[in-house]
Order: structure tokens, then sequence, then C-alpha cells
């Protein structure tokens, strides 16, 4: 399986070629916020890394979504929507509930979790096995909620 840069940069070129100009800009966008942080870290990042990066960018359009919605601002709003769906595109295929829970099951007897205290534990066991397949804050509740019963 070619490593996800591989893969955003064949998307870029095809996206050139096709001139599909904001698909082209959202790549690069991505593109360059790896490449800073290649460069602030000197390292090469690996796809769990670029995966995380790619979940940044996602939250921030979708926070600006919201912020454009709530101002009025629907042009806006559908752009930053355009550029969202573009990248989804790129991260791997979301896990169901019923997956999930018996993830987070499995974690919470592996860690021999009682109480909510250990929330963090179970957390940061699970944060590689979800990255890209769920929303962390989604994750995190559900796991208290396990923990509270």
């Amino acid at each position: 399986m070619p490593s996800l840069k591989l893969t955003l940069s064949d998307a870029l070129k095809t996206a050139m070629k096709a001139r599909e100009a904001e698909t082209v800009s959202v790549l690069r966008s991505l593109q360059s916020a790896i490449k800073q942080i290649e460069i602030d870290t000197r390292t090469e990042l690996d796809d769990a890394q670029v995966l995380g990066v790619l979940e940044k960018q996602l939250k921030q359009r979708k926070e600006s979504i919201t912020a454009f919605t709530a101002a009025g601002r629907q042009d806006l709003a559908d752009k930053e929507q355009a550029e969202a769906t573009i990248l989804s595109g790129f991260l791997p295929a979301a896990l169901t509930d019923s997956e999930l829970d018996a993830l987070i099951e499995a974690e919470i007897q592996s860690q021999g979790a009682s109480s909510v205290k250990d929330m963090g534990k179970v957390m940061n066991a699970l944060r590689p096995q979800i990255m890209g397949k769920a929303d962390t804050a989604a994750v995190s509740a559900r796991i208290k909620a396990r923990l509270s019963s």
C-alpha cells in the first residue's frame, strides 16, 4: 500500500492535469502544512503523523463552516464545506459504532480500567487505533460514559 504522502502527491498531479483548481488548492495547502511540520521537526512524517495533519486541517474547515454559518456568510461556508469534502476523501473508512464499542471494551479490559480516573490511559492506548477512523471527542465521551456506569 502506498504511503499517504505519495497518495496525496498523486492526487495533486491528477487534479492538476484535470484542471480542478479547488482540489489543487486544497491539496497544495495540505502538502504545505505537512512540509512545514517536517521542516520544523527535521523529520520525515509517517502515515500516522500525516493523518494527524489531515485531521487537523479537516477540523479547521469544520470550525470555519460553523463560524461562517453563524456570521451569515453561506458562500464562504459552502467553499469550506467543499474543501472539507475533498480532505475527507483521504481519510480511512470510519469505524462503525459496534466496532468502536468493541475496541473501547477491549482496551478497558486490557488496561484494567474501572473508573473515570483511568480514562486517560484508555484514550491514549486507543488513539493510534482510531486515528482518522473516528472522532476523538466522540470516543472520549463513549469511554467516559462506559467508565461512569
